[in-house]
């Protein structure tokens, strides 16, 4: 559940938690410009940085962060990206946060936009984007001392705010400053209303030259800290970590995960060439017809279920971003609308206490009567319903993102080795014949199964990483009036999955998408005609099961003399997790590759943490589900 809240007759929130408001006597805003923004030197701290990172404890009702981001939008010496992290132990509703809406016509329009992603805050990390990515929201949902000691942060300035010590004593502990200060780097700045002594001294303590300050109304006095701490810094913060400056990047693969680094890295201000050797982008395995993103579940929250949710706030959030642009169109590209999961012999395991309304039931609930009627199955079948879902097709969501200012997609490219130049900087891409392609300070290899060729042929025998290619085939084709009547008004998974109408851009009737096959170890394409036929067998198979009313209508497909599939090749990871971080002992060597059958779901998720772990960002998920995906994983196992 979320948060309660109690309205004061002056319309301040109010928490019942801790017996105090929200915002100070005379308001929340003036605090949020002069104690924290101003007192942490901004806007003028950030000018021309490549990015900002402010870490704040208590988001509350989100002001300071509106303050920030309303002070960047109209600074015309702001940085490329401004981070703003939050660690919040207790989140209020969606609802709440609308009712408290600031008055001030700069404000408001920034927290309507809040209000939309503000949903679906389950215990972890999570992500918002605003202004196209370039003002990045990450919520720590959780203890603010457990989260801060898990996560990878570097923190140019500290926001202190929270209720007051005497009302939340943990917060303000010298086991929260300790935590704190592990985000430092020398010179961060911090800023609070709070001048309690026991507060100085644990600042004091823990590295930070402390100072009062004269306040903002009621508080007559602020505090004031930059951490330079007396003693000789060691481990990992002995020195700051190097975040890369954008120059030359070269993106080799076209496809989902090809697309997504190219695009998170443009944002950040890099020159991004993308090498293929197709003819058009996303000639490979994302030249799927259509397929879906979606969340896994399970009861226990797993890995995975909580990185697909992860993905799919991206996807969603992306999707929106690029059709406000222009580049994708909904309801023709993509659509959000929510998938069904039918268990076949038993129902999707929900968390227990995702039964009732709250964070949980955002994103997967118990399927409803009428969302079985409409699937064709009889009530009480074994399903549930994933609100944030959908479906897209993987082909535009790839050219959308190449379209996208600083990123040139060169075709007709086939990559056959990788060499340093004399001056062991740059990478030098060489075709077949030993011809230079191109050249840049930095290459990611996005190519799924020709992944191990290329690190093989470029850093030698050994340098392969343990991956397996994937063959898929679908099942697709236009329907006619019978087989349309017959699907349901919604995409359908669990066994096997069932894209059921998308829109053709020729007059006529949709077309559906049904599969897909895993053929463990097999590339050879296109399939044989018998494998063909084997492959049509399977998904008719499984559409049976999954939605016999579907099938009924099908019948005369799989029926009739097989058609040729749409066939391509995936690659995995032995875990079957993405791969996504450096390459060993090949400095400017990057990867994002593994991503099996979920690249819709995890590409831009992955794109994102793989420029993040670049720059020494925030990372996008909680870093034990970072680590999961990191490259030195497979290292390790080789």
């Amino acid at each position: 559940m979320s948060e309660p809240i109690d309205w004061l007759p002056d319309g301040t929130p109010y928490s019942p938690r801790f017996g105090d408001r929200y915002h100070s006597e005379l308001g929340g805003l003036d605090q949020a410009r002069h104690v924290f923004l101003g007192g942490c030197g901004l806007p003028a701290a950030w000018a021309d940085a490549p990015q900002w990172r402010i870490l704040e404890t208590g988001f509350g009702f989100g002001l300071n962060f509106l303050a920030a981001w309303a002070a960047w939008k109209v600074d015309p010496r702001r940085p490329r990206l401004l981070h703003f992290v939050s660690a919040e132990a207790f989140p209020v509703s969606a609802d709440a946060l609308r009712q408290a809406m600031p008055h001030d016509p700069v404000l408001r329009p920034l927290a309507e936009e809040l209000v939309l992603q503000f949903q679906g805050l389950l215990p972890g990390v999570h992500r918002l984007a605003f202004e196209q990515g370039r003002v990045l929201l990450t919520l720590y949902i959780g203890d603010a001392q457990a989260m801060l000691r898990r996560q990878q942060i570097t923190a140019d300035s500290i926001y202190l705010d929270g209720f007051t010590p005497a009302l939340n004593p943990e917060l303000w502990s010298g086991d929260t400053i300790r935590a704190l200060a592990r985000h430092c780097r020398r010179g961060t700045q911090l800023s609070t209303w709070c001048v309690a002594r026991t507060v100085r001294d644990a600042l004091s303590q823990n590295g930070f030259q402390v100072r009062k300050v004269d306040g903002v109304p009621p508080k007559r006095h602020n505090l004031h800290a930059v951490y330079d701490p007396a003693w000789q810094l060691r481990g990992p913060r002995a020195q700051a970590a190097q975040a890369a400056v954008p120059q030359r990047c070269l993106v080799l693969g076209a496809g989902l995960a090809g697309a997504a680094a190219a695009a998170s890295l443009s944002r950040r201000g890099w020159q991004v060439t993308v090498l293929d050797a197709g003819e058009a982008p996303a000639a490979g395995a994302s030249a799927l017809p259509a397929g879906l993103f979606c969340p896994h579940v399970s009861p226990d929250d797993s890995l995975l279920s909580r990185l697909s949710r992860d993905g799919v706030r991206m996807v969603l959030g992306q999707l929106r971003t690029l059709s406000r642009q222009g580049l994708l169109q909904e309801g023709k590209d993509w659509a959000a609308t929510g998938v069904l999961e039918h268990g076949i012999e038993a129902a999707p395991r929900l968390p227990r206490d995702w039964q009732s309304p709250g964070p949980g039931t955002y994103w997967s609930r118990p399927a409803s009567a009428d969302q079985l009627s409409a699937a064709g199955l009889p009530a009480g079948a074994p399903a549930c319903w994933h609100v944030q879902a959908g479906w897209v097709r993987p082909w535009r969501l790839v050219q959308a993102q190449l379209a996208l200012h600083g990123v040139h997609w060169q075709g007709r490219a086939h990559v056959a080795r990788l060499v340093r130049t004399d001056t062991d900087t740059t990478w030098q891409a060489l075709d077949a014949a030993g011809r230079p392609l191109a050249e840049a300070e930095l290459v990611v290899l996005a190519l799924g199964p020709a992944t191990n060729a290329l690190l093989e042929s470029s850093l030698g025998p050994e340098a392969g990483w343990p991956l397996q290619a994937l063959r898929g085939q679908v099942s697709w084709d236009r329907h006619d009036d019978t087989s349309l009547a017959a699907m349901p008004p919604f995409p359908v998974n669990g066994h096997g999955n069932l894209v059921p109408a998308t829109p053709q851009a020729c007059e006529g009737l949709p077309t559906w998408v049904m599969g897909s096959t895993f053929e463990r170890d097999q590339t050879a394409l296109p399939p044989s005609p018998e494998e063909q036929a084997e492959a049509h067998a399977a998904n008719g198979a499984k559409l049976s099961r999954l939605l016999p009313r579907a099938y009924a209508g099908l019948r005369g497909f799989f029926d009739a003399p097989p058609r040729p599939t749409w066939s391509a090749v995936r690659v995995a990871s032995p875990d079957r997790l993405p791969v996504v971080g450096p390459v060993a002992r090949a400095p400017g060597l990057w990867a994002l590759t593994g991503l099996g059958s979920r690249g819709l779901t995890l590409s831009l998720l992955c794109g994102e943490l793989l420029a993040a772990r670049l720059h020494d960002e925030p990372w996008p998920l909680d870093a034990r589900l970072a680590a999961a995906l990191a490259s030195e994983r497979l290292d390790r196992r080789r």
